[in-house]
Order: structure tokens, then sequence, then C-alpha cells
């Protein structure tokens, strides 16, 4: 079936513009969730065009000024008509319900020409991951299709936030997902806030992927985790894994022989792991869209993990655009997919090659500058800091904990400040400790935190 075949009510569209017609106070309304595309006769959309010409020139609005403004603005409207639209409008007070008849049929014919679209990909043999990408962005354009300008009363503000209290206290569900890091969850007031974009940042072999990938299999105990990883392979990823479980170093259960000892340890961890549940991508380069798809293909999911920003693909529309452009773009587009998942999303970054020409070479959220808007965005930004990262090569024990800084600079929803995790280089083991015990290899209930003004 063609999209053209699918039946339109156009009595509802009439009653529609009937209504603006009958009560030009109603125009607000229809203005918040349909556009004049939206109308399917062109008579209809004129007089909806004439009668939002004339409420933005704050004129006086009724059937003559609006037929008046649509003649001036070149599509001139018959009185007839008019009146014919007066006549079978009972009344403008059912004026919502006559959008809602009306929304669903343009959704539905959205969806018709999405799904025309794919069918086209498909035939012309396109790669079907470019497919999936355009589908899954027309699909959630078309879901905020005449949302954007939706308006949110002072009494719907406060239902949300008590169906989310509500939500809260009866244990049914958690305003924010914890990192399972005591410390840094004191930190950021319990956890990532639910539609929080939040950046983990580095310099490149800091540590970022090994603490993204500790959060992220500690959420994964309890509920679903996304990590889409664009460095590096499942069988790199699970390796570290497996490292972290065993104490054998990646390194060796990649490229190096295995003692029965050390299977039956690697058996043992990927029997734990199997039990994680922890979803991976397997194609190598991803946009926001295809993220977008594979999220929403996750049913729970309560994480997303995307390691790292720089390597998201530009949308297929942008791909002529400067870096600039597309980065500023992509990093909307991860907030929007936060916000429109309720998830937090944890964004990995590489910080600018300034950090090293510096004496101290702590990050500072200008070193964030770079990469588009995703300071901006961020609803909280986490910078990771090792002193020995600069130690002289060789002059490092791999099997002694490193003391990495963890430093939430940016937090929207609370305080700012630091603390301190041991990080085994060896066997990409990330823990919680107190600066009196500096070293220790297990999680410290009560680490030493240090919080500052907002």
């Amino acid at each position: 079936m063609e999209a053209d075949e699918l039946a339109w009510d156009v009595s509802a569209e009439q009653s529609v513009i009937g209504s603006i017609l009958l009560s030009p106070n109603c125009l607000p309304e229809v203005e918040r969730d349909l556009r004049p595309s939206d109308f399917r006769l062109e008579v209809d959309r004129a007089i909806y065009e004439a009668a939002l010409a004339l409420e933005r020139s704050g004129e006086k609005m009724d059937v003559v000024t609006i037929l008046d403004r649509a003649a001036k603005m070149g599509q001139p409207v018959s009185r007839e008509y008019a009146f014919q639209l007066l006549e079978i409008t009972p009344t403008a007070a059912n004026v919502g319900a006559y959008i809602q008849i009306v929304r669903e049929y343009v959704l539905r014919n959205g969806l018709m020409g999405v799904s025309e679209s794919i069918r086209a990909g498909v035939l012309g043999r396109e790669a079907p991951q470019t497919v999936l990408a355009q589908g899954a962005q027309m699909l959630t354009d078309l879901m905020t299709q005449g949302n954007a300008g939706r308006l949110s009363s002072p009494t719907e503000q406060l239902a949300a936030f008590y169906r989310q209290r509500d939500a809260i206290d009866s244990g049914d569900a958690k305003g924010y997902v914890c990192t399972g890091y005591m410390a840094l969850d004191k930190l950021l007031g319990g956890g990532m806030i639910n539609s929080g974009l939040y950046l983990l940042a580095a310099r490149p072999g800091m540590g970022k992927t090994t603490l993204a990938l500790n959060i992220a299999d500690r959420v994964a105990q309890a509920d679903p985790v996304l990590f889409v990883s664009l460095e590096m392979d499942d069988e790199q990823l699970t390796a570290k894994r497996i490292s972290r479980e065993t104490g054998i170093s990646s390194e060796k259960l990649l490229m190096q022989p295995l003692n029965d000892q050390e299977y039956a340890k690697v058996a043992a961890a990927t029997q734990k792991l199997s039990t994680l549940s922890l979803y991976t991508n397997k194609a190598p380069a991803v946009t926001v869209g295809d993220i977008s798809a594979l999220a929403r293909s996750i049913g729970g999911l309560r994480l997303i993990v995307v390691d790292y920003f720089g390597k998201i693909a530009p949308p297929p529309e942008s791909r002529r655009s400067g870096r600039v452009e597309y980065t500023t773009e992509n990093s909307g587009a991860l907030k929007d997919l936060a916000r429109s998942l309720k998830v937090p999303v944890l964004v990995l970054c590489q910080l600018n090659r300034e950090v090293e020409t510096r004496q101290d070479k702590r990050p500072q959220l200008s070193d964030l500058r770079d990469t588009g808007a995703l300071e901006q965005d961020a609803d909280g930004v986490i910078f990771l800091y090792r002193e020995d990262y600069y130690a002289a090569p060789g002059t490092i024990d791999p099997n002694i904990p490193s003391m990495m800084e963890v430093n939430l600079a940016k937090n929207r929803h609370g305080f700012v400040g630091k603390c301190e995790m041991a990080f085994s280089l060896a066997s990409s083991r990330i823990t919680s400790v107190s600066r009196a015990r500096k070293g220790a290899a297990a999680d410290d209930p009560f680490p030493q935190t240090t919080i500052q003004g907002a």
C-alpha cells in the first residue's frame, strides 16, 4: 500500500480549522501540536497560515480578518468555504480531540513514508547500516515532530515531578544510576541522573576505558547496559574484563599461552561475566542514530556508555560539514538521546594536547573546548589524572596500584569535588580507596572525598 492510499479524515482537519474560525483563542493549542504541512487540504493550510500570521503580528482575528490576510498572502479562500467550516464544526471546545485525530493520521502517513524509504534503500542496495541509521533517524524525527513547541503547564510540571517521586518512594524506580564507586557516587549526589549526559575525560592511556568498563559491569549486575566501543573489539574488551576478575594481564590473555590454573580462573570469570547484562556493538563505526537504534532494541536499558566521542561518525546528511559543526550536532544528539530514553549517557572524551604543555597537567574544563558543545551540553564532567602517567618509562611497576585522581569538575545537579581510586595497570582493576590507605586493593566503604561548593 502506498503512503498516499491511507485514508485521511478530512472532517477532522476541517473541524480544527473551523474551531479556529469559531474561537481564535484556541489557536495556541493548535499551534503546539500541528504545523501547516500537517493539513492535507491546501485551503485549510492557507487559513491556518493566515491565522498564524495575524497572531504573530498581534492583529485582531476573526473570520473576516483571517480571509483578508489569506488573500494578501496570495492564498485566497472563498467565504462560502469558510462558512461551510463554521457549519460543520459543532464546537471549538472539542478542538483537542480534533487535533489528536489529525496527529494520528499524520503519524500513520509518516510511518508509511519511513517504511517506503527503508524499502527503497534495501531495493537500491544501499549499505544496510546506512539504511538502518537513516530509518532510525526518521523514526526519531517522527516521534518528536510536533512536540518541539509543546508547553508544560505549571500543573503538568509538578505532576511529572511527583510521579517521579512516587516511583522512587515506592521502590519502582530511581532517579539516578549508581556508578558502583561509593566516593564518586557521593560526589554525584547518589549517581548519574536519569536523562543526564556525563563526560569521562582524560589523556589517552589514563584509564578512561577501564573505569567505564568497571562502571558498566557494576550497573549490568542488575540492569542492561549498552557499551558502544569504537576503539576496541569484543575480544579486547572481554580480555580487560577477565583480567579484572582473574588478575591475569589482558596482554597475556590476548597473546600468550595460559596454564591449567589460569584457564580455571578464566572459566570462572567468564561464567560470572555471562550473567551480566552488558551489550556491545558489532559495527566498528556508528553514528548517534545507530547508537539510538541499538539502545532502543534493549529492553529495560539503564545506562549507555560510548567510547569515545571523537570516533562517533557524522550523520549521513552532515558528512560534508566541518568537524566543529558535526561534533556539535553529535553532542546535542547524545543529550537528546539521554532525555528521550531517560537513561544516563556516559561519553568518554580525549583531551587536547595543551594539557601536556602546562606544569600542572591536571585537566581543566577549558581542555574540552575543541570538543564541540560537549561542555555546555553535559550534566557532569569527570576528569581522570595519574601523576605516574608522566613518570619516566620503565620506572613504574604495573603490579603496584597507581593512584588515580577523579575530579568531578562540573555537576549541574549538585556539588563538585575530588576523590581517589587505585588503578591496577596489570589487571585493569579500579577500586575506591582513602588517602590513608594508598595502595589498598579493596574498596573502602568510606573513602576520603573532598566536596567543594557548586
